[in-house]
C-alpha cells in the first residue's frame, strides 16, 4: 500500500515537473530582433489580405482548412493609433465565420495589445525584428455548443512586403491539443 501511495506521488512530481519544463520552452521574440525585413505592423496590416490555412490535431493530421479576408485599417484616436483587422473565415465545411480584432500599442516599444469579442482579456503580442508573438486564450465554441477556453501562443513572421507565415500552437490545460498553420498575401 505504501509502495503504491510513493509511486502515485512519483508518478504525480514528475507530471507536474515536465508540465511546468513545457511552460518555459518559449522562445523570446528578440532572438528576431535584427531580422528583415522589419515587420511595422501599421504597414502590412493596411489594406486587404488574405490567408490560407490548416488546422492540427495534436498528431499533425489536418483537421480543418479554410481561407480568411482580412480587411486592416488604422486610425488615430486619443492621440493613439487604433488598428482594425476584419476577419472573414471561410471553413473547407462551408462554415462562416467572422472575428474583429482591436490593435493598441503598448506600454513599451514593440509590444502590442489586441481584443476581439472571443478572446478571454486581451492577447498580449511583442513585435521584434520581422516577428510577432501573441499570447492570449479563445473561447472556442463547439458545433455541440460547448465551450472550451484555448491557450494561443502564436507566431508571425514577415518573409517579404507581401506574405507572412503564421503558426500558433494550441493548448488546454498546459498540454499541446493542436497547431493552425497559415499563410497571409497582401493584396
Amino acid at each position: 500500500m505504501l509502495r503504491s501511495v510513493v509511486r502515485s506521488l512519483l508518478l504525480l512530481a514528475a507530471l507536474v515537473g515536465v508540465v511546468s519544463l513545457a511552460g518555459c520552452a518559449s522562445v523570446d521574440p528578440k532572438v528576431y530582433a535584427n531580422e528583415k525585413p522589419a515587420l511595422d505592423l501599421k504597414q502590412y496590416f493596411n489594406g486587404t489580405l488574405e490567408g490560407h490555412g490548416a488546422v492540427m490535431d495534436r498528431s499533425g493530421q489536418v483537421t480543418r482548412r479554410f481561407v480568411v479576408t482580412i480587411k486592416a485599417s488604422w486610425q488615430g484616436e486619443a492621440g493613439q493609433t487604433i488598428g482594425t483587422l476584419d476577419e472573414d473565415f471561410v471553413w473547407s465545411d462551408g462554415v462562416k465565420e467572422k472575428r474583429i480584432w482591436t490593435l493598441k500599442p503598448g506600454a513599451n516599444a514593440g509590444e502590442w495589445i489586441g481584443t476581439a469579442a472571443d478572446v478571454l482579456g486581451q492577447a498580449n503580442g511583442r513585435v521584434s525584428g520581422n516577428a510577432l508573438n501573441w499570447s492570449y486564450t479563445l473561447a472556442y465554441k463547439t458545433a455541440e455548443g460547448k465551450t472550451y477556453n484555448i491557450g494561443f501562443d502564436d507566431w508571425m513572421f514577415l518573409i517579404d512586403e507581401r506574405v507572412m507565415l503564421n503558426r500558433a500552437v494550441m493548448s488546454f490545460w498546459g498540454f499541446k491539443v493542436g497547431e493552425v498553420l497559415i499563410s497571409f498575401t497582401r493584396k
